[in-house]
């Protein structure tokens, strides 16, 4: 992000109202290697590649906030290839990971790894330092201390039907997982933002805790949660998680969270409903059946109606109900930026 998009985040995040809306999109390996013309495999094995790329992006959409800004990640497999998984790669496939604990009782030899040195997460640090000259000369910066989340690393080491049921039959074991994935984003955040001083904002993404009632959220998401958004003193708290997200809503202020981007399934005024008014929400459009698959005149429809939810339009970003989905098109991208300056009347 530039200097003067940050400085917009940072006034939607104030209460400011700006004109026209803010349109921010996240965006990364599910979208980025088809729109540029590459196979998913290049754009995370070739650094080039996935440089040239970003700075394709930025170059394009300049009026946009992509998100979270050159995000030098390999997909699923970032974070959890630090506590030994499998990791499995396609050429044009996202990758996927093989689960390493295969019972409740295997958790207790589960140990902290070095983010310094463990898995890929090396890697993916080196990536940022190589090009970050680069980067900056195009008046872009490094802002986001950027992590899966902690139920969602969990899920990946002991398989995402383990995890839920070992939340009612095995809590203490799930305790005893999360305290050690938590205290291991606590370092990983903090080496990201020690490396790169330019980070003033910490992104999280997590959607296992959209399967979570209210009393397992406040048990088993929100103190380690809470604990990650508040490890380092940072202007950006930024969550995403398109499963359900109305539970999640409700507690993002006691997590410290300032930006919320959530499943187009909820509209935006129930979601500030359940948030409050001081958090950021980022939607909400439909991302697979509106943004992808739709015309521009769809995408300017489905921004239209989701802003009519709303009689306040302070602390809203324009922008899908998740990750930008692959085979989205540059002409809907720039429907989204019509749609805010000129936004149509639904029929």
């Amino acid at each position: 992000m530039t200097d003067a998009q940050w400085q917009i985040l940072l006034e939607i995040i104030d209460g400011k109202l700006l004109q026209p809306l803010p349109v921010g999109l996240i965006v990364d390996s599910p979208w980025l290697p088809g729109w540029g013309g590459n196979s998913i495999l290049d754009y995370y094995a070739n650094d080039r590649c996935w440089l040239e790329t970003n700075l394709k992006a930025t170059e394009q959409f300049p009026d946009i906030m992509l998100l979270p800004g050159f995000w030098s990640e390999l997909g699923m497999c970032t974070e959890p290839s630090a506590f030994g998984v499998k990791c499995i790669w396609g050429q044009d496939s996202f990758p996927s990971v093989e689960r390493n604990i295969h019972d409740y009782t295997e958790i207790d030899r589960v140990t902290k790894p070095d983010c310094r040195r463990d898995g890929l997460l090396p890697f993916v640090l080196r990536r940022l330092k190589t090009y970050r000259a680069e980067i900056e000369s195009t008046g872009h910066c490094i802002r986001f201390a950027v992590a899966r989340g902690p139920l969602n690393i969990a899920s990946y080491l002991l398989g995402h039907t383990e995890m839920l049921i070992g939340i009612k039959t095995n809590p203490q074991e799930i305790h005893k997982l999360l305290e050690v994935v938590t205290e291991f984003l606590e370092d990983w955040i903090t080496l990201q933002a020690d490396t790169f001083e330019t980070i003033d904002g910490i992104f999280l993404l997590d959607d296992l805790i959209g399967f979570l009632g209210d009393d397992d959220f406040q048990e088993f998401a929100l103190p380690y949660l809470k604990r990650i958004f508040t490890c380092r003193d940072v202007s950006v708290r930024f969550l995403h998680n398109d499963a359900q997200g109305l539970v999640t809503a409700r507690h993002l202020p006691d997590m410290g969270v300032n930006v919320f981007n959530f499943s187009f399934n909820h509209t935006m005024s129930e979601i500030r409903e359940a948030a409050g008014p001081s958090v950021v929400l980022l939607g909400n459009i439909p991302p697979r059946d509106v943004l992808a698959a739709g015309t521009p005149d769809d995408v300017e429809r489905a921004v239209n109606e989701s802003l009519a939810t709303l009689d306040d339009h302070r602390r809203i970003i324009i922008s899908c109900g998740g990750g930008t989905p692959p085979d989205v098109s540059t002409e809907n991208i720039n429907a989204l930026t019509r749609a805010a300056s000129h936004p149509i009347m639904s029929s």
